[in-house]
Protein backbone atom coordinates (compact mmCIF):
# COMPACT_ATOMS: atom_id res chain seq x y z
CA UNK A 1 0.00 0.00 0.00
CA UNK A 2 1.28 3.47 -0.89
CA UNK A 3 2.77 4.99 2.29
CA UNK A 4 1.18 8.40 1.77
CA UNK A 5 -2.17 6.76 1.07
CA UNK A 6 -1.86 4.57 4.15
CA UNK A 7 -1.00 7.59 6.28
CA UNK A 8 -3.97 9.59 4.97
CA UNK A 9 -6.33 6.67 5.49
CA UNK A 10 -5.14 6.10 9.06
CA UNK A 11 -5.24 9.82 9.86
CA UNK A 12 -8.71 10.11 8.36
CA UNK A 13 -10.14 7.31 10.49
CA UNK A 14 -8.36 8.66 13.57
CA UNK A 15 -9.92 12.11 13.17
CA UNK A 16 -13.37 10.67 12.42
CA UNK A 17 -13.20 8.51 15.53
CA UNK A 18 -12.00 11.55 17.50
CA UNK A 19 -14.97 13.51 16.20
CA UNK A 20 -17.38 10.73 17.23
CA UNK A 21 -15.86 10.50 20.72
CA UNK A 22 -15.79 14.29 21.10
CA UNK A 23 -19.44 14.49 20.04
CA UNK A 24 -20.39 11.88 22.64
CA UNK A 25 -18.42 13.66 25.37
CA UNK A 26 -20.15 16.96 24.63
CA UNK A 27 -23.43 15.36 25.62
CA UNK A 28 -22.26 13.98 28.97
CA UNK A 29 -19.43 16.15 30.36
CA UNK A 30 -20.25 19.33 32.32
CA UNK A 31 -23.70 19.70 30.78
CA UNK A 32 -25.44 22.81 32.07
CA UNK A 33 -28.37 24.96 30.96
CA UNK A 34 -26.32 27.97 29.92
CA UNK A 35 -27.75 28.33 26.41
CA UNK A 36 -30.63 30.62 25.40
CA UNK A 37 -33.99 29.43 26.73
CA UNK A 38 -32.02 27.29 29.24
CA UNK A 39 -30.81 24.86 26.58
CA UNK A 40 -28.22 22.28 27.63
CA UNK A 41 -24.58 22.82 26.66
CA UNK A 42 -21.73 20.36 27.20
CA UNK A 43 -18.32 21.52 28.46
CA UNK A 44 -20.35 24.37 29.90
CA UNK A 45 -17.58 26.06 31.90
CA UNK A 46 -15.21 26.14 28.91
CA UNK A 47 -17.87 27.18 26.42
CA UNK A 48 -19.39 29.75 28.76
CA UNK A 49 -16.03 31.31 29.55
CA UNK A 50 -15.01 31.55 25.90
CA UNK A 51 -18.36 33.06 24.89
CA UNK A 52 -18.10 35.71 27.59
CA UNK A 53 -14.50 36.38 26.53
CA UNK A 54 -15.33 36.98 22.84
CA UNK A 55 -18.75 38.53 23.19
CA UNK A 56 -20.96 38.78 20.11
CA UNK A 57 -20.00 40.46 16.83
CA UNK A 58 -22.94 40.31 14.43
CA UNK A 59 -21.03 42.09 11.66
CA UNK A 60 -18.38 39.38 11.67
CA UNK A 61 -21.14 36.78 11.73
CA UNK A 62 -22.81 38.33 8.67
CA UNK A 63 -19.53 38.65 6.76
CA UNK A 64 -18.50 35.04 7.35
CA UNK A 65 -22.05 33.92 6.60
CA UNK A 66 -22.02 35.66 3.21
CA UNK A 67 -18.50 34.46 2.38
CA UNK A 68 -19.72 30.91 2.89
CA UNK A 69 -20.78 31.07 -0.75
CA UNK A 70 -17.13 30.74 -1.84
CA UNK A 71 -16.74 27.05 -0.87
CA UNK A 72 -20.08 26.42 -2.58
CA UNK A 73 -18.79 28.07 -5.76
CA UNK A 74 -15.66 25.90 -5.60
CA UNK A 75 -17.87 22.81 -5.44
CA UNK A 76 -19.82 24.05 -8.46
CA UNK A 77 -16.59 24.80 -10.34
CA UNK A 78 -15.29 21.25 -9.97
CA UNK A 79 -18.75 19.97 -10.80
CA UNK A 80 -18.54 21.95 -14.04
CA UNK A 81 -15.06 20.55 -14.73
CA UNK A 82 -16.42 17.02 -14.40
CA UNK A 83 -19.45 17.84 -16.54
CA UNK A 84 -17.33 19.31 -19.34
CA UNK A 85 -15.02 16.28 -19.25
CA UNK A 86 -18.04 14.01 -19.56
CA UNK A 87 -19.37 15.98 -22.55
CA UNK A 88 -15.99 16.14 -24.27
CA UNK A 89 -15.14 12.49 -23.68
CA UNK A 90 -18.73 11.35 -24.22
CA UNK A 91 -18.78 9.14 -21.14
CA UNK A 92 -19.11 9.59 -17.39
CA UNK A 93 -16.63 6.75 -16.93
CA UNK A 94 -13.96 8.75 -18.79
CA UNK A 95 -14.10 11.65 -16.35
CA UNK A 96 -10.94 11.86 -14.23
CA UNK A 97 -11.37 9.46 -11.34
CA UNK A 98 -10.18 12.01 -8.79
CA UNK A 99 -12.91 14.38 -10.00
CA UNK A 100 -15.54 11.65 -9.63
CA UNK A 101 -14.26 10.94 -6.12
CA UNK A 102 -14.40 14.67 -5.44
CA UNK A 103 -18.04 14.75 -6.48
CA UNK A 104 -18.91 11.98 -4.03
CA UNK A 105 -16.87 13.73 -1.35
CA UNK A 106 -18.72 17.02 -1.85
CA UNK A 107 -22.07 15.23 -1.76
CA UNK A 108 -21.08 13.60 1.54
CA UNK A 109 -20.03 16.95 3.02
CA UNK A 110 -23.28 18.58 1.90
CA UNK A 111 -25.28 15.63 3.26
CA UNK A 112 -23.56 15.95 6.65
CA UNK A 113 -24.08 19.73 6.50
CA UNK A 114 -27.85 19.26 6.31
CA UNK A 115 -27.90 16.39 8.79
CA UNK A 116 -26.22 18.44 11.50
CA UNK A 117 -28.37 21.45 10.67
CA UNK A 118 -31.37 19.35 11.71
CA UNK A 119 -29.84 17.46 14.67
CA UNK A 120 -29.79 19.62 17.84
CA UNK A 121 -26.65 18.44 19.60
CA UNK A 122 -26.06 22.03 20.68
CA UNK A 123 -27.97 25.24 20.04
CA UNK A 124 -26.26 28.54 19.32
CA UNK A 125 -25.30 30.68 22.31
CA UNK A 126 -27.60 33.45 21.00
CA UNK A 127 -30.97 33.54 19.32
CA UNK A 128 -30.92 34.28 15.59
CA UNK A 129 -33.91 36.44 14.63
CA UNK A 130 -35.57 35.27 17.82
CA UNK A 131 -35.19 31.55 17.11
CA UNK A 132 -33.00 28.74 18.38
CA UNK A 133 -30.64 27.32 15.77
CA UNK A 134 -28.49 24.21 15.91
CA UNK A 135 -24.79 24.96 16.09
CA UNK A 136 -22.78 21.72 16.39
CA UNK A 137 -20.63 21.34 14.45
CA UNK A 138 -20.35 24.77 12.88
CA UNK A 139 -21.71 24.18 9.38
CA UNK A 140 -19.80 27.14 7.92
CA UNK A 141 -16.52 25.97 9.45
CA UNK A 142 -17.26 22.41 8.28
CA UNK A 143 -17.91 23.51 4.71
CA UNK A 144 -14.86 25.77 4.62
CA UNK A 145 -12.41 23.30 6.18
CA UNK A 146 -13.69 20.44 4.00
CA UNK A 147 -13.71 22.23 0.64
CA UNK A 148 -10.74 24.63 0.68
CA UNK A 149 -8.10 21.86 1.09
CA UNK A 150 -9.50 20.15 -2.00
CA UNK A 151 -8.81 23.31 -4.00
CA UNK A 152 -5.14 23.07 -3.05
CA UNK A 153 -5.06 19.29 -3.53
CA UNK A 154 -6.55 19.49 -7.01
CA UNK A 155 -4.39 22.44 -8.04
CA UNK A 156 -1.28 20.42 -7.20
CA UNK A 157 -2.58 17.58 -9.38
CA UNK A 158 -3.86 19.62 -12.32
CA UNK A 159 -1.71 22.76 -12.51
CA UNK A 160 1.93 22.93 -13.55
CA UNK A 161 2.47 26.64 -12.82
CA UNK A 162 4.17 26.66 -9.39
CA UNK A 163 3.48 30.36 -8.84
CA UNK A 164 -0.23 29.84 -9.40
CA UNK A 165 -0.22 26.90 -7.01
CA UNK A 166 1.44 29.09 -4.35
CA UNK A 167 -1.20 31.79 -4.88
CA UNK A 168 -3.99 29.23 -4.51
CA UNK A 169 -2.39 27.84 -1.35
CA UNK A 170 -1.97 31.31 0.16
CA UNK A 171 -5.57 32.23 -0.63
CA UNK A 172 -6.89 28.96 0.77
CA UNK A 173 -4.95 29.30 4.02
CA UNK A 174 -5.94 32.96 4.48
CA UNK A 175 -9.58 32.38 3.63
CA UNK A 176 -9.91 29.26 5.78
CA UNK A 177 -8.23 30.96 8.74
CA UNK A 178 -10.43 34.02 8.44
CA UNK A 179 -13.62 31.99 8.19
CA UNK A 180 -12.85 29.60 11.06
CA UNK A 181 -11.46 32.25 13.41
CA UNK A 182 -14.25 34.59 12.38
CA UNK A 183 -16.94 32.08 13.31
CA UNK A 184 -15.08 31.31 16.52
CA UNK A 185 -14.89 34.90 17.79
CA UNK A 186 -18.17 36.19 16.35
CA UNK A 187 -19.98 34.71 19.34
CA UNK A 188 -22.59 32.76 17.36
CA UNK A 189 -20.97 29.40 18.10
CA UNK A 190 -19.69 27.64 21.17
CA UNK A 191 -15.97 26.86 21.22
CA UNK A 192 -16.70 23.14 20.92
CA UNK A 193 -18.78 23.74 17.76
CA UNK A 194 -15.66 24.86 15.92
CA UNK A 195 -13.49 22.05 17.30
CA UNK A 196 -16.04 19.47 16.18
CA UNK A 197 -16.18 20.97 12.68
CA UNK A 198 -12.39 20.90 12.36
CA UNK A 199 -12.10 17.28 13.53
CA UNK A 200 -14.81 16.11 11.12
CA UNK A 201 -13.53 18.05 8.11
CA UNK A 202 -9.91 16.93 8.58
CA UNK A 203 -11.07 13.33 8.85
CA UNK A 204 -13.21 13.54 5.72
CA UNK A 205 -10.50 15.26 3.68
CA UNK A 206 -7.89 12.68 4.62
CA UNK A 207 -10.21 9.86 3.58
CA UNK A 208 -10.76 11.56 0.21
CA UNK A 209 -7.01 12.14 -0.18
CA UNK A 210 -6.30 8.50 0.62
CA UNK A 211 -8.81 7.32 -2.00
CA UNK A 212 -7.22 9.50 -4.67
CA UNK A 213 -3.65 8.60 -3.76
CA UNK A 214 -4.35 4.87 -3.64
CA UNK A 215 -6.73 4.54 -6.58
CA UNK A 216 -5.70 7.37 -8.88
CA UNK A 217 -1.94 7.32 -8.52
CA UNK A 218 -1.43 6.12 -12.12
CA UNK A 219 -3.52 8.96 -13.53
CA UNK A 220 -1.33 11.76 -12.27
Amino acid sequence: MNKNGKYCLSAGFLFLVSFAVFTALIQIIDVQQIGPMETDVGFANLNGWFHRFTGVNMLLYEVTDQLGIIPVLICLFFGLVGFLQMIKRKSLFKVDTDIIFLGFYYLLVIFLYFIFESVPINYRPILINGFLETSYPSSTALLTASVMPTLVFQSERKITDLKLIKIIKAFSIFFSSFMIIGRLVSGVHWFTDIIGAILLSIGLFHIYSAAVILYCKKEK
